[in-house]
């Protein structure tokens, strides 16, 4: 078993044996902080490279693609469910780990929605969270290396060390302020969003809503539905990135076209004659032959919000007044409370069922958006402030 290496100097970890003995060793504190390298610029899969772990004593930096190195100790201290796994911005980190050993880290705690509660705006930068509750500067050099390159350089040992060194610092501070402020609970339910693997999971027959097609025609939608699912599913069989198979432009293109041939798949653009004849383009027409045949009751139905209601636009100006005055007098960053098409639907539909009107969001601003639709509150201005007046 290696020796524990001195505090603050990063170890680089390239043997099962010695990630073995780290994981042991971390396996005691109370939380660890966690950040990832990968490469996914010409993959499918994001492809781990590097690992960073931080505990009250050490930082290692942990080699995923070193020679034989068996990253079994890695998942099991993730999952480890006495020791809070601590992020920031935990999104593609998880999905990466969810891929690579089948569970989402747990219990984790991601520093950037917890600093949108804390109110420190909008998808806060860690540099941003660095600088203001750990004095400390990020050296951006390394942002863009190629991570799957190696040897490692020293440089890029401490730049990616650094990632979960003031993590520590930021956690503590964070956490502390929300305890003061009574909010822990607020970040545990998006915590809980987080940990839900369904979070990660994209569905192919439902990439096509992604590309938000411009139309109500349900054959139309069946078709973008079929070939959208198709892309998807090669992409991921190939191991490349869904626009470099086929761009988005080209899919909705083919939906209105339906191509029943290779020589008219290749008259698409960004279609090459030899993908129209190989297994691509053979796989492509399959897909669109089959999507052709549906009958009229299995085309999927036009999204909700093309053929809802219009949101009135003085109600929805109003509704992101009150949201500015609620975000301001909480503390709370406003994207974390509501989004642009939650105000449209607030303004349109009599009891939507959204994030805003559910848990901490719905006491902080959900039912004072319900009282300004119906009359019952009102928007004044008391001095340089937007203030709000209750209508009995």
């Amino acid at each position: 078993m290696s020796r524990r290496p001195p505090a603050e100097i990063p170890a680089l970890i390239t043997t099962s044996a010695d990630l073995a003995a780290l994981c042991e060793r971390l396996s005691g504190e109370a939380f660890v902080t966690v950040d990832t390298e990968f490469m996914r610029e010409r993959t499918y899969w994001p492809e781990l490279c590097v690992v960073q772990l931080g505990g009250a004593g050490e930082v290692a930096v942990v080699d995923a693609l070193a020679e034989g190195i068996d990253l079994a100790p890695l998942g099991a201290l993730l999952a480890n469910p006495e020791i809070v796994k601590v992020f920031h911005a935990a999104r593609q980190d998880v999905e990466i780990f969810l891929l690579k050993f089948g569970a989402v880290p747990t219990p984790l705690f991601d520093t950037q929605v917890a600093a949108m509660v804390a109110g420190f705006g909008d998808q806060v930068s860690y540099d941003g969270l660095a600088r203001a509750l750990a004095g400390a500067q990020i050296d951006k050099a390394h942002r863009f290396s190629d991570w799957s390159a190696r040897p490692l350089s020293a440089s890029q040992i401490a730049y990616a060390a650094a990632d979960v060194t003031h993590l520590r610092r930021i956690y503590v501070a964070l956490k502390e302020r929300l305890e003061r402020e009574g909010r822990l609970d607020w970040v545990a339910e998006e915590m809980a969003v987080l940990a839900e693997p369904a979070t990660y999971r994209t569905e192919p027959e439902n990439a096509w809503e992604r590309l938000k097609p411009r139309t109500t025609n349900r054959r139309f939608l069946g078709m973008l539905r079929a070939i959208a699912a198709w892309r998807e599913r090669e992409a991921q069989r190939i191991n490349i990135p869904r626009q470099r198979l086929v761009k988005d432009e080209t899919l909705l293109e083919l939906a209105a076209t339906t191509p029943d041939s290779p020589a008219e798949l290749a008259r698409a653009r960004g279609i090459s004659e030899g993908f129209a004849k190989g297994r691509s383009g053979t796989g492509l027409l399959a897909a669109i032959k089959e999507a052709r045949s549906l009958p009229e009751s299995a085309l999927p139905e036009p999204p909700k919000d093309r053929h809802g209601p219009s949101p009135s636009p003085a109600l929805v100006a109003l509704l992101k007044v009150l949201l500015a005055a609620k975000s301001e007098e909480h503390h709370v960053a406003p994207k974390l409370l509501a989004s642009s098409e939650d105000l449209d639907r607030l303004a349109a539909e009599a009891q939507p069922d959204l994030p805003a009107l559910h848990g901490w969001r719905r006491e902080v601003f959900g039912e004072a958006a319900l009282a300004l639709k119906s009359g019952r509150l009102a928007l004044g201005v008391d001095g340089r402030r937007i203030k709000v007046i209750g209508a009995g």
